[in-house]
């Protein structure tokens, strides 16, 4: 009976990454709706910015048949939306709203967001406005469609937010519809994010740093404000992993209430037969690439290794894996070929075409193309990080070299004009991939990899080598399917040798051995679906009812 009294009968979720598939936000989202949808039919609403009014979103159905009663009222509220179903798994409703009518009134709208909360707008720039106008419109669309039909029906209805980017609308809520539950979920710091991308160390000194004081310091003021006064005046805060929660409580002067973590749903990976079928191919067309770019022959005992995700060059650790590559090539033990790719999307200027010429004739070649590193084109090559240090490395594959290193600077959508393969169809190929993360509040990358059945190298700064370690009550090893490597601020060289060999280890297993941690993989992988992870949102979601109540109950007295 209590915990039906404190189980939402309707919840809404805002994102900037509802429909609009720009990042790591998206793949909780996309994946957790189906088990929400299966437990609250369409009792869950989520709603996103509409980018693409007069164009074709292939993310988002359009359903005028939805809501019919209520967007007439909308509209007579001055409120733009388009209503419809997502286009994933479950196919959950979704409320796109446009918020451009809204910068017309942005300074007032901040004066009473400093006002109400203190929250401070007067530095912000870039991104701010934008963020803030989605936000707000956010909220006015659930307090009208609250109002119209569910504050005489349901007791537990639930507003969670996602990042600073929908702060303003949750303190809209808190503000105008105190009836309502709000959820808080940051994903990372505005501020957390900026030291560890300033070259800044993070960790040793996290006890040390005051989160307004360096907000000031690094030009983050108005983002860092709205995340920390939503943090502290929503009925739940929370987050995605310990290691983000420790950053919480320090920079934004506030423990979390609750840990999300990120789960995932299988139904993306493929089954037997089909899985077998799946990583033969994906090896064949990396091997084919890599063929034709350098003039190798790599056959299918070579060992392809890759990183992937967001083109961080130190907070995802890139520079640790190529170094890592680096004294591989150099380690006389090493007596197999490795081929390792790093997936980041870069700023490129199309397919180069001398290499897709080679790949559409279908003939083998015995030279290089010239800088055989490189599958796409950049726009400043020369100021380019990934090749700028292979180049200072002189890790430009060589005929000599055992390690053969090529960088992949696109998005992996089916196409790019090279593989013309999505990301997970590659993926799934791999024999091992290595995420060395410097700053990672979770790692869907390391996660979405073993879910492949693709062992794993992570580090101990990731919410997901958190986990990991966790589940293994120790430290996790690449024999349990997730290499988890110790990493601070100061042993660059120590993880930059570990990850070298690590690698060197997975090169020497036999069949029986890979085997056996590629099912260590897969079983791991199965403990972080949404099915087991469902049940903190649960909890977050009792925490912000009883809160709320206690809230209203005060009020009235």
């Amino acid at each position: 009976m209590e915990n039906k009294m404190f189980t939402p009968d309707f919840i809404f979720e805002s994102s900037w990454e509802v429909c609009n598939k720009v990042g790591g936000i998206y793949t909780v989202l996309s994946t957790r709706a189906k088990t929400l949808q299966d437990a609250l039919t369409d009792k869950v609403v989520f709603i996103g910015p509409d980018f693409w009014q007069g164009k074709e979103n292939p993310l988002f159905m359009e359903d005028a048949s939805l809501f019919a009663d209520w967007r007439q009222k909308a509209c007579e509220e001055q409120l733009h939306v388009r209503v419809g179903r997502w286009n994933i798994p479950g196919c959950p409703i979704v409320v796109l709203v446009d918020f451009t009518p809204y910068f017309a009134i942005k300074n007032e709208l901040y004066g009473q967001a400093y006002a109400s909360f203190h929250v401070d707008s007067l530095h912000a720039y870039g991104d701010y406005d934008e963020a803030s106008m989605f936000s707000y419109a956010a909220g006015r669309v659930v307090e009208s469609y609250y109002h119209f039909y569910l504050s005489k029906s349901c007791e537990n209805v639930v507003y969670q937010a996602h990042e600073w980017m929908t702060g303003l609308g949750a303190l809209y809520i808190r503000r105008n519809v105190p009836q309502i539950a709000t959820i808080f979920t940051t994903h990372a710091t505005s501020i957390g994010r900026s030291i560890a991308g300033n070259n800044k160390p993070l960790y040793a000194y996290l006890n040390n740093y005051n989160g307004n004081q360096m907000a000031q310091e690094l030009n983050m003021e108005a983002k860092h404000s709205i995340e920390r006064q939503t943090a502290h005046n929503v009925d739940c805060f929370t987050t995605v992993s310990d290691v983000t929660g420790l950053e919480c409580e320090e920079l934004l002067d506030k423990k979390c209430d609750a840990i999300l973590m990120n789960g995932f749903e299988a139904d993306f990976v493929p089954k037997a037969a089909e899985f077998t079928k799946k990583r033969k191919a994906a090896r064949a067309k990396l091997l084919e690439v890599a063929n034709a770019l350098m003039g190798t022959s790599l056959d299918d005992k070579t060992l392809i290794v890759a990183t992937s995700g967001r083109y961080e060059f130190k907070n995802k650790g890139i520079d640790v894996f190529l170094a890592a590559m680096r004294r591989l090539n150099d380690d006389p033990a090493l007596n197999r070929d490795v081929l390792a790719f790093v997936e980041v999307p870069g700023w490129q200027a199309g397919p180069r075409q001398d290499l897709k010429e080679r790949l559409e004739s279908g003939m083998t070649f015995c030279t290089p193309l010239d800088n055989p590193i490189i599958t796409h084109n950049l726009h400043q090559y020369d100021g380019d990080s990934v090749t700028g240090m292979l180049n200072w490395m002189n890790l430009r594959n060589q005929p000599e070299n055992r390690v053969k290193v090529i960088f992949v600077p696109c998005y992996l959508d089916g196409k790019d004009g090279i593989f013309n393969a999505h990301y997970y169809d590659l993926l799934i190929g791999n024999d091992l991939s290595v995420y060395p993360s410097y700053y990672e509040p979770w790692g869907y990358t390391p996660l979405e990899s073993i879910a492949f059945k693709v062992p794993c190298v992570t580090t101990s700064l990731s919410g997901f080598g958190m986990w990991a370690n966790k589940v293994k009550g120790a430290q996790s090893r690449l024999e349990d399917g997730v290499e988890v490597v110790e990493r601070n601020d100061f042993n660059y060289n120590d993880v930059c040798d570990a990850i070298k060999d690590t690698v060197l280890r997975m090169s020497n297993f036999n069949k029986k051995d890979t085997d056996a941690v590629r099912k260590k993989a897969g079983l791991l992988a199965d403990k972080a679906l949404w099915k087991n992870f469902i049940t903190y949102y649960y909890d977050a979601y009792r925490i912000a009812i009883e809160n709320m109540r206690t809230r209203m109950y005060l009020k009235k007295n």
